[in-house]
């Protein structure tokens, strides 16, 4: 059966508008297409781990899925073969204290909201097929929506005591952000104030992976006790799982504290940040000044 001329008009609405009849037409098509509906552990189970077990963490979602294809590129990050030979290997690996993460949206998706529906829904639909190639139905994965607790979820009731949970992962540790130029984790707010230190290095804000081995050997010249807490996209997926077959402990971070900021907001959509950089957001590339505090931690710049 050829699908391409629904795919093709599927890409259409989405760009220039959905009705609730289409909408429901596409939905009760693209359930016939997904053959593996993975495990995932839920939010409080694969927090509860990390804490206790002290794991490393990489995250899958759309756009890591997107660039196993050396073809595709997402907005900040372009495909190229050997992140996409990367992401595979880190995808389909079964390493202990080591957890793959990937997104809860495989069934019961009610639990997000319509605008999060919509969009795991089409997704799935157009590339439904590509994580059948890469995912095991007997394997339990971990939740990558442990740093993105709050936005696309429908009930919002559970966010303040995963955010709770979340900050005994860094308690009293040393910890070092690898993040882009202006992300800047934790400026502003309360997330990492149970920290025992923070220290800072700043990678380029697009395409981050065409510097993987500076940033990785700039990495390894720290301390095997340091936590690092990294916010590069689809780089950090890779790079969290490096860093723990060299002894340390990783964890892609992700949107963790962009969520807790719109999270304390109470916002209803992603909005721009004052301070630190929202590649979803309108104008979330304008950001003012961090401050001097925050370059006192900055012990590294690769860009």
């Amino acid at each position: 059966m050829n699908i391409q001329p629904l795919i093709n008009a599927v890409r259409y609405k989405l760009r220039y508008g959905i009705t609730v009849e289409w909408y429901n037409f596409w939905y009760m098509a693209l359930r016939c297409h997904q053959k593996i509906t993975p495990q995932v552990a839920s939010i409080d189970e694969t927090i509860r781990i990390i804490v206790e077990d002290q794991c490393s963490v990489s995250r899958f979602g759309d756009g890591e899925m997107l660039l196993t294809n050396p073809d595709k590129e997402i907005g900040f990050q372009k495909g190229n073969v050997l992140l996409a030979q990367r992401l595979k290997e880190v995808l389909t690996s079964h390493e202990e204290g080591h957890l793959v993460c990937i997104s809860d949206t495989f069934e019961n998706i009610y639990r997000y909201n319509r605008k999060a529906r919509r969009f795991w829904r089409t997704h799935f639909f157009l590339y439904g097929s590509w994580w059948d190639r890469l995912l095991l139905p007997d394997r339990l994965y971990y939740n990558t929506f442990i740093t993105r607790p709050y936005m696309d979820f429908a009930s919002k009731e559970d966010c303040p005591r995963w955010f709770h949970q979340m900050k005994a992962i860094w308690k009293d540790r040393d910890v070092v952000f690898i993040e882009g130029e202006k992300s800047r984790l934790g400026v502003g707010n309360d997330l990492f104030d149970n920290v025992k230190s923070i220290r800072r290095i700043l990678c380029p804000p697009r395409d981050a992976f065409d510097r993987y081995e500076e940033i990785l050997n700039e990495a390894q010249k720290l301390e095997k006790t340091a936590l690092f807490l990294i916010a590069l996209g689809p780089t950090a997926t890779v790079l969290a799982y490096d860093l723990f077959k060299s002894g340390y402990q990783a964890i892609d971070a992700g949107h963790v504290d962009v969520e807790y900021e719109w999270w304390r907001m109470g916002a209803k959509r992603k909005v721009k940040l004052e301070r630190k950089y929202v590649n979803e957001a309108a104008n979330g590339k304008q950001v003012s000044d961090a401050g001097e505090f925050y370059r006192k931690q900055i012990i590294a710049k690769i860009y």
